[in-house]
C-alpha cells in the first residue's frame, strides 16, 4: 500500500511540472497580490517592474537545502545591494513560519508566505522544485530551474554580470 502511495504522489509531481506554464525568458512580470513574512500586501508585478528584482524558490522554511540557498543570498547581500538588485525568496511556508526563517538566519530580504500557491502558480513551479529568476524593469531576463542550494548567490552575481 506504501508503495501505491508513493507512486500516486510521483505521478501528480510529474504531472504538475509537465503541465506547468514556466516563464519563458522575455515574458513579463507575472501579476499577481501576495502577503510577506509579516502579512502585509504585495503587489508583485508592481515589486517586478522597477529595477533588477531577484525571485528565488524554496521548498521548506528551516531545512537544509532552503537553509543554504537562502544565506548564499544573504551572504552576497552588500554585493547585491551595490548593484540595486532587490530579493525576494518564497515558499509555502506560512507568514509565522517565514518570519522566524528570516529572523533566525537573520535574512535581510522579504520572504513571501505563497500559502495558497498564487505565486507558484504564476510562475508554473512546482511545490518542491527549487528555482530562482531574475527581473529587469518587468521582463524575464534569466532563470534557473533547478536552482542550486549555497552556491545560488553565485549563480545569481554570475547571471546579473552577464545581463548587463
Amino acid at each position: 500500500m506504501k508503495h501505491f502511495f508513493l507512486l500516486l504522489m510521483i505521478t501528480k509531481l510529474l504531472s504538475n511540472i509537465l503541465n506547468a506554464d514556466i516563464l519563458e525568458i522575455g515574458s513579463s512580470a507575472p501579476n499577481v497580490l501576495t502577503s510577506d513574512h509579516q502579512g502585509n500586501k504585495i503587489d508583485l508585478v508592481a515589486e517586478l517592474n522597477e529595477g533588477v528584482t531577484v525571485v528565488f524558490f524554496y521548498p521548506k522554511a528551516m531545512t537544509p537545502g532552503c537553509t543554504a540557498q537562502a544565506c548564499s543570498l544573504r551572504d552576497a547581500w552588500d554585493e547585491l545591494q551595490e548593484l540595486n538588485v532587490k530579493v525576494f525568496g518564497v515558499s509555502a511556508d506560512t507568514a509565522k513560519t517565514q518570519a522566524a526563517f528570516r529572523n533566525k538566519h537573520q535574512l535581510p530580504f522579504t520572504l513571501i508566505a505563497d500559502n495558497d500557491k498564487a505565486v507558484s502558480k504564476a510562475f508554473g513551479k512546482s511545490r518542491w522544485s527549487r528555482q530562482a529568476y531574475i527581473f529587469k524593469d518587468g521582463v524575464l531576463v534569466w532563470r534557473d530551474l533547478s536552482a542550486s542550494t549555497g552556491k545560488q548567490a553565485e549563480d545569481v552575481l554570475q547571471a546579473l554580470k552577464n545581463i548587463e
